[in-house]
């Protein structure tokens, strides 16, 4: 038998890891020194110092060099992980280490040479890993506590200046950053290294059994040289500690999710706890809005049901929870592996498949969330539980404001259209891995000594769990729908341009909705006692919001602020009622009840495409009531032990929770302001060739902001409008406040990104699919107007006039008609539409989806003597639903652009000149009286010429293949 001390283990490691970065280094500096200091954007001497990925990937031979060397630390690093497990007892140390160990076999031989978008995954993986790993090691650490503190700080604090020079390099291209971001690598590699070799210390009390004599009996692989005072399976004795108090250890029987249990508990009052909780909170969120917002591309591709809404069933698996052993697996490895199915499927490219991954990774997510929820027993821990869940939602609103009504870990969003999924799994990771240990807390047993029978007994009955059930998917849908962006409320009341009497704008006021968020948030536990505030303030504000004579400020300040009081204020009493329940049945009751709803507020718009329409027509108001009586009728059925309200509002909580939850709420503020400030307009909009006094205007049917392929689609409209140079511009099917549009805010990122004023059209409370208007031009006043429409949709328009060159006057309609089937409706709207236009003495243009052919039926209302507008291209005959009419303007050009993969209707774009009343009155007819020219009679007339031939970002001049000018005759 041959015994060797365990610190051969760590040393070994480190040797061999040091030697192959160093020799790899070495060996590159001599050979290929120019090489591997050079970058995409610059090389030597700008660049002088190699990065970690060029040196050990690149060339040979430092590539086989350094494999050969990595590869000899195998063997000591996997008895480096095994030691740990030995000395801690931890099945997580164990498996953290292993999955660690196997990511950096992905980056080491997966090279950036290789495949850089692999190499990174698995580079990120790693450094995702390092956290808990760090955690968990310096946790079990007896001797070397302090210098794994310090140097763990050291290696998470080199993160921030290694990205400041990354994004200076790859951003801002500096020269030189490059360099001093490869020092920063070099630098973490070290920092990896060095926190190992310290396992010296405390491996020196382990001997490894070489030979081929028995183990003894008890021994394994390592054997300790004395005797551990460390509880076997982390339990000492029969006790243990969590908040300062003791409470008997529950038996297996007691628990619902065995497994993991530790022997000491965390703590409300930690910050592993808040954060943890904070932003699992925060995936949950973008779990359940990624579903919908995904679900929705189909239907809208296929113009009705597609039968993938059947994928909302995702939501009512936690029902698997009732079968044995599901409830550990859930506990152990949903909020990880959720988190990354969810924030991890825009890899997937297959719309179809990317939703099935989508919601895999949500209904793992809400069978977390079910499981802690009914597996709490504590009610302080409950309380806390509220706290945070309620802070991940604000979170989510206000990373959604801060990227203009797209959460940045969405299935639609990627690198290229403001996603941030890389950062998202590292934080993901980091989360789901601390998730079963934090959550352990959930199931610790209640003291039985306080509970009260007869309330306990009362809690059991059917009407009482049928009404709690529907109260909380009353609660979730509202939630979804009025909480998950920061301007839903505001759209919900906004009217149009008054220079009188106003409603607020989507900034800077999305910022108070934030506000009053948190505030309710914060707020919350302190109302549990007196549930007919929340109760009160609900019915309230409810009836302002749904009463249509109550608009802009009044509807918002009145309705949509005390909304979002009362609904979060009746949450802890909910969650509190859920828990002393204990049932995943009455939660999934309240996931239907929530689906329900939710689908109903579908029906409302698109009874033309569904069964039985008719039932919900317009009817928006009857579900949102419908919501609210079930949410208040629940939170007075509901009957709380008196033992749990206290615990919940008063000072069981902890006056240390509130202090950390307040250094929290106040970073949360920051962001707010932060984010309010860095969305502010970007300037006043100027026209783009105002020496011309030409107005560039378009029209787009823009498909609720999704491509072809699923993917939001703000940052390709932003770049073809932009290249287009337009100065006005109607959008069409743009009413993403909705649940299954993923209540988005594409109007507002349009407008900062090419900074236009805006009017959003007819808002989320008015039943059409809607409409848009950007303008370069201030808008001195917008009136919403809702078609005749009594066979099909409301069809929404928008009148704005717009102060132009030399304070000209002109008017603007943005139309969208109804749909091919429905003649009468069309043929009403056209009659309403031409006396609208007929009506206004000043300059106009139309900007249009009207359904039908040129020169025939509605067209010929359109243009007519009624509304005095004109054709900008009578001679194009191959048109059906966009249209630009005009009267009073000069016309100089009109093109038509291919819309790419961008939506499913092309971009028209026509260009006229703003002339003085008296010319107008003078040309009389004349005006109208136009030859066509091959190309524009002045530069600043000219279409863009980089969308001739192929185009750009698959855009193009198609139909008549370039743009038509034109010349009074």
């Amino acid at each position: 038998m041959v015994k060797i001390n365990g610190k051969v283990v760590p040393l070994a490691h480190t040797v061999c890891a040091s030697s192959a970065f160093l020799a790899s280094l070495l060996a590159g500096c001599i050979l290929h020194y120019d090489k591997i200091v050079r970058n995409s954007f610059f090389e030597y001497p700008d660049e002088w110092f190699p990065s970690v990925s060029a040196t050990i990937g690149s060339f040979y031979p430092e590539r086989s060099i350094f494999q050969a060397l990595i590869a000899l630390a195998a063997i000591p690093r996997f008895l480096l992980i095994l030691g740990h497990y030995y000395l801690s007892g931890s099945i997580t140390t164990l498996i953290i280490g292993l999955v660690r160990t196997l990511s950096c076999g992905g980056w080491v031989y997966i090279t950036s040479t290789d495949d850089q978008d692999v190499h990174d995954l698995f580079m990120i993986l790693y450094i995702a890993l390092t956290l808990p790993w760090n955690v968990y090691v310096t946790k079990s650490s007896e001797k070397s506590k302090k210098w794994r503190k310090l140097i763990s700080i050291g290696f998470f604090g080199t993160m921030v200046p290694l990205v400041q020079h990354f994004v200076k390099h790859k951003v801002h291209m500096v020269p030189g950053a490059y360099s001093i971001y490869a020092l920063l690598g070099w630098s973490l590699v070290a920092l990896d290294i060095a926190f190992d070799a310290f396992s010296i210390k405390d491996f020196t009390s382990i001997e490894i059994n070489l030979g081929l004599e028995p183990l003894q009996q008890g021994t394994w692989l390592f054997k300790r040289e004395e005797t551990s005072s460390k509880p076997v399976n982390g339990v000492k004795d029969e006790k243990l500690v969590s908040n300062g108090k003791e409470s008997k250890l529950a038996t297996n029987s007691e628990r619902d999710a065995p497994g993991l249990y530790p022997s000491t508990l965390p703590q409300v009052e930690s910050y592993t706890y808040i954060l943890t909780n904070t932003y699992n909170s925060f995936i949950f969120w973008t779990a359940v809005t990624s579903i919908t917002c995904s679900i929705w591309y189909f239907p809208l591709w296929n113009m009705g049901l597609s039968g993938y809404e059947a994928v909302m069933v995702y939501d009512l698996l936690p029902i698997l929870l009732y079968i044995p052993y599901v409830p550990q697996i859930i506990h152990q490895h949903a909020v990880l592996l959720g988190g990354l199915l969810v924030v991890g499927s825009h890899f997937v490219g297959l719309p179809e498949s990317r939703l099935l991954v989508t919601g895999a990774g949500d209904a793992l997510v809400v069978s977390a969330f079910v499981l802690n929820l009914k597996s709490i027993k504590r009610p302080e821990v409950n309380a806390a539980f509220t706290v945070t869940w309620l802070l991940g939602l604000v979170i989510s609103v206000i990373l959604k404001f801060a990227c203009h009504g797209n959460n940045p870990l969405w299935p639609i969003t990627k690198a290229e259209n403001g996603g941030y999924h890389n950062i998202g799994l590292i934080f993901t990771t980091i989360f789901g891995i601390l998730a079963p240990y934090v959550n352990s807390l959930h199931f610790a047993p209640k003291d039985s000594s306080k509970a009260d029978g007869k309330t306990t007994e009362s809690i059991k009955s059917n009407k009482y769990k049928f009404f709690v059930g529907l109260g909380f998917g009353s609660i979730i849908f509202s939630l979804h729908r009025f909480f998950t962006d920061a301007s839903a409320l505001i759209y919900w009341s906004w009217e149009g341009w008054n220079q009188e009497t106003q409603g607020p704008l989507a900034w800077p006021w999305s910022g108070l909705t934030c506000l009053v968020m948190l505030l309710a948030s914060l707020t919350s536990v302190r109302f549990s006692k007196n549930t007919w505030v929340p109760g009160i303030l609900l019915l309230e504000s409810t009836w302002v919001l749904c009463n249509r004579n109550i608009t802009e400020w009044d509807n918002y300040l009145y309705g949509g602020l005390p909304y979002i009081l009362g609904v979060i204020w009746t949450i802890p009493s909910y969650f509190a009622a859920l828990s002393e329940l204990q049932s995943v049945g009455v939660i999934i009751l309240g996931f239907v009840t929530y689906a329900f709803i939710s689908f109903a507020t579908v029906w409302t718009v698109a009874y033309a495409f569904v069964p039985l329409g008719w039932l919900l027509r317009e009817r928006i108001e009857v579900v949102i009531w419908f919501s609210t009586a079930l949410i208040v009728i629940g939170l007075f059925v509901i009957k709380v032990p008196a033992d749990t309200v206290n615990s919940i509002s008063s000072k069981p909580l902890g006056n240390a929770f509130f202090k950390r939850i307040l250094i929290l709420t106040s970073v949360i503020a920051a962001m707010i302001g932060g984010f309010t400030f860095e969305n502010r307009p970007t300037g006043v909009p100027q026209p783009y060739h105002p020496e011309s006094q030409m107005i560039t205007a378009g029209i787009w049917t823009v498909h609720f902001g999704f491509d072809n392929n699923m993917w939001a689609s703000e940052e390709s409209m932003a770049f073809l409008l932009k290249s287009m140079e337009l100065d006005v511009v109607g959008l069409l099917e743009t009413d993403t406040q909705q649940i299954p549009m993923g209540n988005r805010d594409i109007t507002s990122k349009l407008a900062h990104d090419l900074n236009m004023y805006a009017d959003y059209g007819p808002g989320p409370n008015k039943h059409t699919w809607g409409c848009v208007l950007l303008s370069k031009f201030p808008i001195v006043n917008s009136t919403h107007h809702l078609l005749p429409s009594p066979v099909g949709e409301l069809a929404p328009a928008i009148h704005a006039t717009l102060k132009t060159y030399n304070d000209t006057l002109v008017d603007v309609f943005v139309f969208h008609g109804g749909q091919e089937e429905d003649e009468l409706d069309r043929k009403l709207q056209s009659e309403v539409m031409a006396k609208l236009m007929g009506s206004t003495q000043r300059p106009t243009i139309l900007l249009s989806y009207l359904v039908t052919d040129p020169h025939e039926g509605n067209y010929n209302t359109y243009v007519s003597e009624t509304s005095g507008m004109r054709d900008i291209d009578p001679s194009d005959y191959e048109r059906w639903c966009e249209y630009i009419l005009y009267k009073d303007l000069k016309k100089l050009g009109y093109a038509r652009v291919s819309r790419g993969t961008v939506t499913d209707t092309e971009l028209q774009v026509g260009k006229f000149q703003v002339i003085p009343e008296t010319q107008v009155k003078k040309l009389g007819e004349k005006l109208y009286d136009t030859v066509t020219l091959d190309t524009a009679e002045e530069d600043a007339h000219l279409f863009p010429e980089e969308f001739f031939d192929e185009g750009e970002r698959g855009h193009y001049y198609h139909v008549f293949n370039r743009p038509r000018y034109f010349s009074l005759n």
